[in-house]
């Protein structure tokens, strides 16, 4: 006897033995696409920040005495969506904690994102700190007990302000990774990060007009849709596309481009709301090709160090760097003088990376999985 099966089910059954059949998908190769882009942005903060900032285009600016439009107008035009690096840097956080935490215990994910923030955070606080002794007059120190505080990477949570203006992307993180491992902790699957990016938005959206303060601390809507945008792109890489993340990539899109002009307004100013949206949606078609696999082909392997010098170089370049421009600014043509600043970080996240980043974070995960083992083990029976 046969039995008929209509086409929707035939459908469900498709979409389930997909599901089921994900985890062979895992060992695809490394997206060292995702490495170059990281450096782009980086490098795109930097350029922002040190000629297309409105900071910078003051008539008595600090860096460059008066404005970066007259001093270099044509990098100007360019670098003022600059600032744009940071929500690529969102979206691809997304992207990679999804990725990386796949699998994972809590316990595991909170030691990852130690080991990978804090060495090259504490030595970013302490080089910036001496720059600005060093070289006073463009930036005011901060009082002893802030700058100790900002080693605990919690003082936008305590209302002090950071050595480094760009600190303030990581307080955005930490509590993308707060409200994240509650979803680790269950174990992660299709279903539960797909309700989280709804449950997410939601609450992202209600926010602004709730006007509840705890929401919005927690919900984060200048940054949660950028994120979303990533851990949705992550679901395709590793369970191919359908309807629902397309429509939720969709959705983080038509947020995602109210607060670039949101931002635009409150902020930037200097840069153009068309420009942005252009920008943020040519990177994430690129990013939809490096989930679908079209890159699965790169594998230069120079790729990885870039990625690797991304973190120490935003941490790095903003603060510091505009105090070295203002010392130099008339030693050489400005743009020229940018591109050796920037070359000079680029060095100094090298040797930051690897004569810091790695051997501190090989010695933090030592000791936070002997401490988590005894932890475990403290009232265990003999």
């Amino acid at each position: 006897m046969s039995v008929m099966v209509d086409r929707p089910t035939q459908q469900l059954r498709a979409v389930q033995v997909r599901r089921q059949t994900a985890p062979l998908r895992r060992e695809r190769p490394r997206l060292y696409a995702i490495d170059g882009i990281r450096l782009v942005a980086a490098l795109m903060v930097a350029v922002h920040h040190y000629a297309g900032s409105w900071r910078v285009d003051q008539p008595d600016n600090l860096v460059w005495g008066r404005p970066a439009s007259e001093v270099m107008p044509t990098v100007f035009r360019f670098a003022t969506y600059g600032w744009i690096g940071v929500e690529i840097f969102f979206v691809i956080s997304g992207f990679v904690i999804c990725m990386s935490c796949w699998g994972r215990t809590p316990r595991q994910f909170f030691v990852s994102r130690v080991i990978r923030l804090y060495p090259a955070y504490w030595f970013a606080i302490a080089f910036t700190t001496a720059v600005v002794v060093a070289v006073p007059g463009v930036w005011e120190r901060l009082k002893l007990r802030d700058i100790l505080l900002n080693f605990t990477m919690l003082q936008s949570g305590s209302g002090v302000d950071s050595v480094d203006g760009v600190y303030w992307t990581l307080w955005s993180e930490l509590r993308f990774y707060l409200l994240f491992m509650v979803v680790v902790a269950t174990g992660l699957t299709y279903r539960k990060v797909v309700v989280f990016c709804c449950v997410w938005g939601a609450a992202a959206m209600l926010a602004p007009v709730a006007k509840f303060h705890l929401l919005t601390l927690v919900a984060n809507p200048d940054g949660a849709w950028f994120f979303i945008a990533g851990l949705a792109l992550y679901l395709m890489h590793r369970f191919g596309q359908d309807l629902l993340l397309w429509g939720i990539l969709a959705m983080a899109w038509l947020m995602g481009q109210r607060q670039l002009g949101l931002r635009i307004d409150n902020n930037e100013h200097v840069s153009g709301w068309r420009g942005s949206a252009v920008i943020f949606t040519v990177f994430l078609l690129v990013m939809v090709a490096i989930a679908l696999g079209a890159t699965d082909r790169i594998r230069w392997r120079w790729l990885v160090t870039a990625g690797s010098l991304t973190y120490p170089l935003y941490l790095l370049h903003y603060v510091a760097g505009t105090a070295l421009i203002n010392r130099l600014r008339d030693t050489m043509d400005p743009r020229l003088l940018v591109a050796v600043v920037i070359a000079g970080f680029l060095v100094l996240s090298w040797l930051v990376h690897r004569f810091v980043e790695a051997p501190v974070a090989r010695m933090l995960k030592r000791g936070l999985d002997t401490s988590f083992a005894r932890l475990r083990n403290v009232g265990a029976p003999l």
